[in-house]
């Protein structure tokens, strides 16, 4: 599957909220996650544009692949997504294993994620409000595709940011964000 999305930096989280209500989108609970980034023992995924990350949801663990960006547009790439099972021995053991395979450990994103689902143009839209620790608000809008379905999905989260208001998306990921905030912050 590959992964469309777009995401938008939020200076009023309300204003936003505002508008997902008037749009008929009912949040979920907040919650936070934490993702922490490997790089790759003989590959520069910054060079590569690609990431893996084990993400913690409460007391569940996945894993992801994300490959390179696809497109200019909106942000589309592969992704892999499995779960791992529960509990922080399965999530200790994962970074035990990564480790032992020469995997690092880059860094850590921490978020309270407010997910929404909306239909736009026929395809199913996720929608997630994030606080960023670190970063800032963030809206993200996001739809899975087939390689087929691709251009529909493109258009879907195009078109709910367009009804929504949100203009000048944000290319970089959250790890990208983090990592140059703390190189500026250490004068790099």
């Amino acid at each position: 599957m590959l992964e469309v999305e777009l995401k938008f930096p939020v200076a009023d989280p309300s204003s936003v909220l505002a508008r997902l209500q008037a749009l008929g989108a009912a949040l979920d609970k907040p919650q936070l996650q934490t993702d922490r980034y490997f790089s790759h023992p003989s590959r520069d995924f910054a060079r590569t544009d690609e990431a893996l990350r084990l993400r913690s949801v409460g007391e569940s663990h996945y894993i992801t692949y994300k490959g390179p960006r696809l497109d200019a547009a909106a942000k589309t790439r592969k992704e892999i997504e499995l779960l791992l099972g529960e509990g922080p021995q399965t999530l200790a053991s994962w970074c035990e294993l990564l480790a032992a395979l020469g995997f690092l450990h880059l860094a850590d994103v921490r978020k309270q994620r407010c997910k929404a689902q909306l239909a736009s143009e026929g395809i199913s839209v996720q929608i997630a409000l994030d606080e960023v620790a670190g970063l800032g608000s963030f809206v993200e809008l996001e739809a899975l595709a087939s390689p087929e379905h691709l251009p529909q999905a493109q258009a879907a989260v195009c078109g709910l940011a367009e009804s929504m208001g949100l203009a000048a998306p944000e290319r970089r990921t959250y790890l990208e964000l983090l990592l140059e905030k703390t190189r500026g912050h250490h004068g790099r």
